[in-house]
């Protein structure tokens, strides 16, 4: 396993558009659906990665308190399934039920969401306001598989906070990490 960290996303940069399956309830949805009257938190994640096995029931959690405040919450899974079956859809929504998760599950099999994004780890989180404008992207806290910290989601919880009080861009911005996506493989 990797350790891999998310790349730069500016403040102020626009959420690409997307419409993918929703492998919960097996629907085709799309970011303007989804989207949130006060912002959107959207997060690449997977079903093997630790790092999110980790964060799973904070993920829950926030989503579940922030939903009914205008938050929409979206997961992505972009990771090719050919070399990790384990992240197909079949299984995403078997984890999805297992964990309880109050949001959509998207599988991004093309992975052109990922790279509109600029994707690269799992978890991977970026917030937007209302108008769909970033305003963070970066961990969801300090706690990693091992490292003795409590997950908390202080920083992402933090990010939509401002975000509902419309409070200015957080300066420190530390990104995240986890796994790297698993790109397919470009075949010449």
């Amino acid at each position: 396993m990797a350790l891999t960290t998310s790349n730069q996303f500016s403040a102020g940069t626009k959420a690409p558009d997307f419409t993918l399956p929703n492998t919960v309830d097996d629907t085709l949805v799309s970011l303007s659906e989804l989207k949130g009257t006060k912002g959107t938190v959207i997060f690449f994640i997977c079903n093997h990665c630790p790092f999110v096995i980790h964060i799973n029931a904070t993920l829950v959690k926030i989503a579940n308190a922030y939903q009914g405040k205008g938050f929409g919450f979206i997961a992505i899974s972009s990771n090719e399934i050919e070399n990790y079956p384990q992240d197909g859809p079949k299984q995403m929504k078997e984890v999805a039920k297992k964990e309880h998760y109050p949001f959509p599950y998207l599988f991004d099999e093309t992975q052109e969401v990922a790279k509109a994004y600029d994707a690269a780890c799992t978890p991977d989180f970026y917030v937007f306001d209302a108008d769909l404008k970033s305003v963070y992207h970066g961990q969801l806290d300090a706690s990693r598989p091992g490292n003795g910290i409590p997950v908390s989601g202080i920083d992402l919880r933090n990010a939509i906070e401002n975000t509902i009080a419309s409070k200015p861009v957080l300066e420190n911005q530390k990104p995240s990490m986890g796994c790297g996506i698993k790109w397919r493989s470009t075949k010449s």
